[in-house]
């Protein structure tokens, strides 16, 4: 591996990192830039052993804020998604694999978008909030926080919501390690108040690449090479964590968010062309 593979994927440590503690957005060009310069199934592999590192740090800092009910309704259907995606890497070549990886992104990147605009007009729609500016009216990764009455709002789940969400993250997160963006629109569905948003998600996918490790062993994606980067590329990734603390107390939620999802962009953009 040369020099300059190594300055990209220790970036990329750096990006997962800073996601696991901030907009899991930046994680995407994570996943591009390791399917790019390694092999797009090992690469599924290292970087699951990176994100675990991440997710340890996450369940520290946010696990308090975890909504185990939706959490519950949630992890059940999650395992049929992780085995149809060990599937999928089973039969696949590595292009469809990157390219796979490339075409979730960019859908994501798009179904984020057309959120993000749809709740643009309805906060319009509404006179403007009582002059809230656009940062205090969303929390992370876009979560509106409180009704008008101060409390949590919550919408009522259609009964397959939940099982649709976890089928789709367990086959999103097995096949391109890209379960984010599934678990943040679920999550903007349900209108889930930002701290429980934050330290739901950091149990979920905890609990989620736990659950993967054997379906990649299975499909023997930890060669010792494998481990030894990951190994090495770890403590890259706590810099990231605290970076990531740093900077969502330092940007506005809104530029963090924009940021994430241009990065997606490009990601997708990358995978899909290579």
């Amino acid at each position: 591996m040369s020099g300059g593979e190594w300055v990209l994927l220790g970036a990329a440590a750096l990006l997962i990192g800073i996601s696991k503690t901030s907009v899991g957005g930046l994680a995407a060009i994570a996943v591009a830039v390791f399917a790019s310069v390694m092999p797009a199934k090992e690469s599924t592999a290292a970087v699951l052993l990176l994100l675990l590192t991440g997710d340890v740090v996450a369940v520290a800092r946010y696990r308090r804020g975890a909504d185990w009910g939706l959490l519950r309704r949630l992890l059940p259907s999650v395992l049929p998604g992780l085995a149809l995606g060990a599937v999928f890497l089973w039969f696949v070549s590595d292009t469809v694999v990157r390219r796979s990886i490339g075409g979730l992104i960019a859908v994501m990147v798009i179904v984020q978008l057309w959120q993000r605009r749809r709740g643009g007009m309805t906060a319009a729609a509404g006179g403007g909030g009582g002059g809230a500016d656009a940062d205090s009216a969303s929390g992370a990764g876009g979560i509106p926080e409180v009704g008008g009455s101060g409390t949590p709002v919550s919408r009522a789940e259609h009964p397959l919501a939940a099982v649709a969400a976890g089928v789709l993250a367990g086959f999103a997160t097995m096949t391109a390690n890209a379960a984010g963006a599934v678990m943040t629109l679920y999550l903007l569905a349900m209108r889930v108040e930002k701290v429980r948003f934050i330290g739901t998600s950091a149990w979920f996918f905890l609990i989620v690449n736990v659950s993967k490790l054997p379906f990649s062993a299975s499909l023997g994606l930890f060669p010792a090479e494998t481990l030894r980067l990951s190994a090495l590329l770890a403590p890259v990734v706590l810099v990231g964590t605290w970076l990531g603390i740093l900077l969502l107390r330092r940007l506005s939620q809104l530029t963090f968010e924009r940021a994430a999802l241009a990065g997606s962009v490009v990601a997708a953009v990358a995978l899909l062309v290579r």
